[in-house]
């Protein structure tokens, strides 16, 4: 077998580590912003000295709460000694507490080092990641400038969706929300306006969106009311080039995919692929587990036996036992069975994966893609498995955490690196096709071409720019002329702008962008 029994183990208690005791504090959290300041408690505070966090563990008072977050952060927090030591009881709620619990340092490039502390409600986030529920309207926002003159395109839909059923789909431009300019909104009250119709928080929102067909220039309006709204995280399974090439869309790793996954890559081995080609433009991580699953499923036992999939690396203090476990220190090796991630796994653990054996593979890639998606490039590559880019570089983060529940609520906070079979993760800029020409970041680049990405067609059309680009690619060796460019989203250093951003502040989709492993 590819994986060690410990991992086995860890892997299958998955659903208990994701909830991480759910029965929390009955009246839930304090971390709503009107909370109110700590007065009267006995609890003392001595800048450098920590408490154990289990004095504090499941103890919901707004200051046990802070406690709790300080420790456990200076426990497991992988840049824990970058973080500046604060009296808990002068921070007036346990969200701004957390929200500092992290370093402010920056990479070379000038983006932040951790952009990706965030929190959820335990509820939410079991919704999320364990059946892909959010709440919205079933379309997807690229958002190619976040501040004016700003400019957001539907990236694709989901099927039978208040988006879909109203016929909108990629390629149509947002012009006004509740009737507000999308593209010149400079007061900040107007883009709260946008952002709470384009990120709803919950069912029942109804908004007017003004939107504009690019292909056509046609207008059209439309009311729509958010729902729960479950993804589809594998779609577009198909075969092209005269079917010698696999192709799908792979959205989350989430833990509805695992059975798409494994479906997506029988058929494809029974359509007898020689090359395979995953767009995964839109996704922004997940199951670190999943990726190496992928990763095994793309490469085969050939090209990955006795091979390490992802080391994962904590702080200096935690140089041989997982801190949040208490296990050995063990690599995630490419996994080459069904693991059961979901509530109900549709097949029975252990049952093996398929392979196509292939010594390379095209991946489309974007500033959306991350983290554990990333990994997938990252563990090929350190494998010797050829790994062909195509599109934009990716959002740069090789780190990753362990979703950890206290008082009903989940914090995600970065406790982990990971280096691939060679040693290597150092890409907190991304990676880039080798031609790209931006130089605001510092990617590590990767053969391939760089190409925009192109919402004139739907994705999974073999004219669409960077699935035709990599068909190309494998005919011929060459690339059309570089048309990508530096993300204005995500994680790229944020442009300069007088106005406020639009964006999804929602902590789900910040959850997204990560790598996640199991507890114990």
């Amino acid at each position: 077998m590819a994986i060690s029994s410990t991992n086995k183990v860890a892997l299958g208690l998955v659903n208990i580590s994701l909830l991480a005791l759910l029965t929390g504090c009955g009246g839930g959290s304090s971390m709503g912003d009107n909370s109110p300041p700590d007065t009267g408690t006995s609890i003392s505070w001595t800048q450098g000295v920590f408490q154990p966090s289990g004095n504090f563990a499941q103890q919901c008072q707004a200051l046990n709460e802070k406690h709790w977050l300080r420790s456990w952060s200076n426990e497991t927090y992988l840049w824990y000694d970058e973080i500046i030591d604060r009296d808990p009881a002068l921070t007036p709620t346990v969200s701004e507490y957390f929200a500092l619990l992290k370093t402010e340092q920056i990479t070379d490039s000038g983006a932040k080092k951790d952009n990706f502390h965030s929190s959820l409600p335990t509820a939410e986030w079991k919704a999320q990641s364990q059946s892909g529920v959010t709440f919205g309207y079933g379309f997807k926002i690229k958002l190619i400038s976040a501040t004016a003159p700003r400019q957001g395109v539907i990236s694709y839909t989901e099927p039978n969706t208040p988006a879909s059923n109203q016929n909108l789909a990629r390629g149509f431009e947002i012009l006004e929300v509740d009737g507000v300019d999308f593209v010149n909104a400079s007061t900040q009250a107007e883009v709260d306006t946008l952002n709470a119709g384009l990120f709803p928080s919950q069912t029942g929102k109804s908004t007017t969106f003004l939107f504009k067909d690019i292909n056509t220039d046609e207008t059209r309006e439309v009311t729509l009311t958010s729902q729960t709204i479950t993804s589809l995280p594998v779609t577009n399974v198909k075969t092209l080039a005269d079917g010698s090439v696999g192709y799908f869309q792979f959205n989350s790793h989430n833990a509805v995919a695992e059975k798409p996954l494994y479906d997506a890559f029988n058929n494809l081995k029974a359509s007898n692929v020689t090359d395979l080609i995953i767009d995964i433009r839109y996704n922004g991580g997940g199951f670190l587990q999943m990726a190496s699953q992928v990763a095994y499923m793309i490469a085969g036992p050939a090209n990955t036996n006795g091979k390490i999939f992802e080391k994962t690396i904590f702080n200096d203090k935690h140089p041989t036992f997982n801190p949040v476990t208490g296990q050995r220190l063990e690599p995630v090796m490419f996994t080459n069975e069904f693991v059961g991630f979901a509530d109900n796994p549709a097949l029975m653990p252990g049952t093996p994966l398929p392979s196509l054996n292939l010594k390379r593979v095209y991946l489309l890639t974007t500033a959306s893609t991350c983290s554990a998606s990333e990994a997938i490039m990252n563990g090929l590559r350190g494998a010797d498995v050829e790994v062909i880019q195509i599109g934009s570089g990716t959002c740069g983060k090789p780190y990753g955490f362990y979703a950890t529940d206290n008082c009903d609520t989940t914090y995600f906070s970065i406790q982990f690196t990971g280096e691939n079979n060679k040693d290597f993760g150092e890409y907190a800029d991304g990676f880039a096709p080798e031609n790209t020409t931006d130089n605001a970041r510092l990617p590590v680049r990767v053969e391939g071409c760089a190409v925009a990405d192109d919402f004139s067609r739907q994705l999974g059309d073999p004219e669409e720019a960077m699935l035709k680009a990599a068909l190309n690619y494998r005919t011929n060796g060459s690339c059309p002329a570089a048309s990508s460019i530096a993300s204005k989203q995500g994680f790229a250093p944020a442009n300069f702008s007088d106005t406020p951003a639009v964006q999804d502040s929602r902590a789900a989709s910040m959850a997204e962008q990560n790598k996640i492993l199991p507890r114990q």
